[in-house]
């Protein structure tokens, strides 16, 4: 208990923090899939080895103000996931409550045995930018906030005409021109799978697509990324969430994009095609195709997520910041 701010701490295992951490986050202005408990606990069960985890939930009385999900590893206090599999981070903050977690948040860490806190991929506006580095200095830590990466995104409109009309327009016609290239030929058809029970073999071709794509997702597909792929995979389809796109040309899958629906948002999180159909542009093609289809189902708002690509601007992305925020202790005195 911080008795002079009245807040308590809760320390939790993964069994007690769940029901307080879906609460805080279904009231939470930054709602997204990477901060719920299923994306986040199974990443810990295949990469959290030789880490602590550092649960907290902090409450006035009865009245919760948020989670803050942390590991410790070392001397290194962290969020838990990287940047590799994690677009956003943040603490998970019912609305309102920020100006009281903040000081029960710094006041908790003061009593932990870390060193450094790094903080990832904070999406421009979180309130952790506002209220952590002016907290932190009064405790004598050093505060450090460095420009991450961006995160492309873009609001949809209620029609296709409507969405390729705030297009640039070179953009504009080469979307379309592409499109109509493929899709007036009948050799080509996109669709999409999200039965849990016949996913898994899609996710084969999927995998097969990216490695083929880029050496760097290649590389990026390890056998313990491809489980935890497969694990969140199959879960986030049972709840109707995934959707593994795939177009097909002359009977053969040459493009594939996995998408999450997520609160009104289409996330866009990773792709991969064939090279041997490039000269098609059917990664591309594929990609406007999930706009499209995104927009037709009613949905507000369509996330290209991590990653400043050039296609992410040409198909109507604006650019979102994300931040690293870095907290130090200074050095104990000698002796």
């Amino acid at each position: 208990m911080c008795q002079a701010l009245a807040y308590q701490a809760v320390r939790e295992t993964w069994a007690s923090v769940l029901r307080p951490w879906e609460d805080a986050l279904a009231h939470s202005p930054g709602d997204t899939l990477f901060l719920t408990p299923l994306w986040q606990q199974t990443w810990w069960k295949h990469f959290g080895v030789g880490k602590q985890p550092l649960l907290y939930s902090f409450w006035a009385g009865v009245r919760l103000l948020g989670v803050a999900p942390l590991c410790l590893e070392g001397d290194t206090l962290a969020f838990l996931g990287e940047t590799d599999l994690f677009d956003y981070h943040d603490f998970i903050v019912p609305r309102g409550e920020e100006g009281a977690f903040y000081p029960a948040l710094v006041h908790a860490l003061a009593g932990l045995p870390w060193r450094t806190l790094r903080l990832l991929s904070l999406r421009e506006g979180s309130p952790a930018l506002e209220h952590l580095p002016p907290l932190a200095r009064q405790q004598g830590w050093t505060c450090q906030v460095e420009e991450e990466d961006v995160a492309p995104g873009m609001p949809l409109p209620g029609d296709w005409e409507a969405y390729l009309r705030a297009l640039d327009r070179h953009d504009r016609h080469e979307v379309r021109r592409k499109i109509r290239r493929l899709t007036q030929d009948t050799l080509a058809h996109c669709y999409a799978i999200d039965d849990p029970n016949t996913l898994w073999g899609f996710l084969d071709e999927f995998f097969t697509l990216m490695r083929q794509s880029m050496e760097e997702k290649s590389r990026f597909l390890t056998p313990q990324r491809e489980a935890f792929f497969r694990e969140v995979g199959v879960a986030l389809a049972e709840r109707g969430i995934l959707r593994l796109y795939f177009l097909e040309y002359a009977g053969h899958r040459v493009a594939s994009a996995l998408c999450f629906d997520y609160k009104g948002q289409r996330l866009l999180y990773n792709s991969g095609f064939n090279p041997a159909y490039g000269h098609l542009s059917v990664g591309l093609v594929l990609k406007a195709l999930t706009i499209k289809d995104a927009i037709e189902r009613g949905l507000a708002y369509y996330d290209f997520l991590r990653g400043g690509e050039e296609y992410k601007f040409r198909l109507g992305g604006r650019s979102r910041r994300l931040f690293r925020l870095t907290l130090r202790r200074p050095d104990p005195t000698p002796g």
